[in-house]
């Protein structure tokens, strides 16, 4: 539901209120019925209950007046003047608790945000309208104006129109008084979403035309463009397509005159169908919504696991910068202004583009995911990467080994690999940290596979990964541990993929990882 307005009810809201009622009230009256003008389809309380939705209690006396206006204009019944002021009286105090009932149960979350929201909405509806017309249907029998033979059908028949109504029409018009879903609903008319609105159309005469009116054996093919448009632009393309389903159907009905009993049947399909687009529109906008969610959940994770391999980029040039301004500071207090001191000056300079150049990576991750490709020789990165894990081997009792490497270069973002590896060295020092003191190994490797990859191998001496684990272990929010959150394997691998590699564990009595990556280039004499 639309969030309760601060403003007072403005002219224009006035007209809207009262002058689309009575439209939408004209456009419905189909049947008489005992005197009632009780139609199968009834849309107009669907507005009124938005706009109670909205301004509250303030435009009451409006849909007061709406009701009234309706009645004695487009209904024509034969009530006293004085029934008849009841009547809309109590037609509007039992739209306004059904506004807010559902206002107090759903608020500003929005009726069609999720499949609960939408179930509440439903559900006050069936309940809100069967209150509405047993009142109202009681009050009429009560003062003699109704026969009492005819409570029961004339009671169903309100009850339905009011029903299939609101709970057809109250999306799209929801839609139609917001600017944003409004812009939705044009797109959709001009995009090519708009087949599936001329589909829908030519079942429409399939199902009048060609389906002998009051069989109407054609009418559940309406389900096929329903779903379609529900499935590929979400509940607006549900609502859009149903919307159009009813006003052909209305029209039908005035063209070829069917029955009141044959209508009655007709709504109640329309109801199914448009509810089974409505729950599909929703999933797939829920989907829609969590995959964005999720999308931003694993970017900002992957920037915390950046986050970590910077702190140990930036170490580097930060002690540097340290160092050289310390040396400026003495060579200045020596007197020194020659040369010496321009060459440590222009040090400073390269560790400080040096570390800028660090920090604008993370930037440019945490805005679009990008990547810097550079030329990476993969001994220096394997040994880059064992070597902050050394000081914890040391003290964790860990024997760490990094085997000779072939000499080959990566074509690579740096930074982004060496997250990667600390990744697994770190998994591998947990894994290894389980075993007996003198048991404790974890090893670097890397070897070619043909002219084209390289393939680098993280093994240790824990328990090792079972088969259950494998199937299940890349995945996100998959994690081993207390504190993790099941997202380092799922970047690794990302990240990996996205260079063009590939990374998976082996089943084994102990740990090991591998990865691939393409070479860019071999040669004999690499560092």
């Amino acid at each position: 539901m639309p969030k309760s307005a601060t403003r007072r009810p403005g002219w224009r809201d006035a007209l809207l209120l009262v002058g689309g009622y009575v439209a939408l009230d004209w456009a419905s009256h189909i049947h008489r019925l005992h005197g009632l003008d009780v139609t199968p389809w009834s849309p107009a309380p669907a507005l009124g209950l938005l706009f109670l939705a909205r301004f509250r209690g303030r435009v009451a006396p409006l849909l007061a007046l709406a009701i009234f206006i309706s009645d004695a204009w487009v209904r024509a019944p034969q009530l006293p003047w004085l029934l008849a002021c009841g009547q809309a009286l109590q037609l509007t105090a039992g739209y306004w608790l059904i506004a807010e009932v559902l206002r107090r149960r759903i608020g500003s979350k929005g009726v069609f945000a999720n499949r609960p929201g939408l179930i509440t909405w439903v559900t006050i509806i069936v309940a809100g309208t069967l209150l509405n017309s047993l009142l109202l249907i009681g009050g009429l029998t009560l003062t003699g104006y109704l026969p009492k033979a005819a409570v029961g059908e004339t009671l169903l028949a309100h009850w339905l129109a009011d029903v299939t109504g609101i709970l057809i029409s109250m999306p799209l018009l929801a839609m139609l008084l917001d600017e944003r879903s409004r812009g939705r609903l044009r797109q959709l008319l001009l995009g090519r979403e708009s087949l599936s609105l001329l589909t829908t159309g030519g079942v429409l005469v399939l199902t009048f035309f060609a389906g002998e009116m009051s069989e109407l054996r054609y009418f559940p093919a309406l389900f096929l463009p329903i779903a379609w448009a529900a499935a590929r632009q979400g509940l607006a393309g549900a609502v859009l397509t149903i919307g159009l389903t009813q006003v052909g159907v209305v029209v039908g009905t005035y063209l070829l005159g069917l029955s009141p009993l044959a209508l009655i049947e007709l709504e109640v399909l329309i109801l199914v169908l448009a509810l089974s687009g409505f729950f599909i529109g929703v999933v797939v906008d829920e989907k829609q919504r969590v995959s964005a969610e999720l999308q931003q959940t694993l970017r900002l994770a992957a920037a915390g696991e950046m986050a970590g391999a910077l702190s140990h980029e930036l170490h580097q040039p930060l002690t540097a910068l340290l160092a050289y301004t310390r040396a400026c500071q003495q060579l200045l207090a020596q007197g020194e202004s020659g040369d010496r001191l321009r060459d440590v000056i222009d040090r400073v300079v390269a560790e400080s583009q040096r570390a800028a150049d660090v920090v604008s990576r993370l930037r440019d991750f945490f805005r679009t995911g990008t990547t810097r490709l550079e030329r990476i020789w993969l001994r220096e990165l394997l040994s880059s990467a064992a070597a902050r894990f050394a000081t914890q081997a040391r003290q964790q009792g860990i024997e760490l080994s990094l085997l000779p490497a072939p000499p080959c270069a990566l074509f690579a973002d740096r930074l982004q690999l060496e997250v990667v590896l600390r990744n697994l060295l770190a998994n591998a020092f947990e894994a290894a940290a389980e075993r007996p003191p003198a048991e404790r190994l974890v090893r670097l490797s890397a070897e070619r596979e043909g002219a084209a990859q390289v393939c680098i191998t993280v093994e240790d001496s824990g328990p090792g990964v079972t088969e259950q684990m494998a199937e299940h272990l890349f995945e996100a929010f998959q994690s081993s541990k207390a504190s993790g959150l099941g997202l380092g394997l799922a970047i690794s691998r990302a990240i990996v993929e996205a260079h063009g590699g590939a990374l998976w564990a082996e089943v084994a009595d102990r740990g090991l990882f591998r990865l691939t990556l393409p070479i860019e280039e071999a040669t004999g004499d690499a560092a």
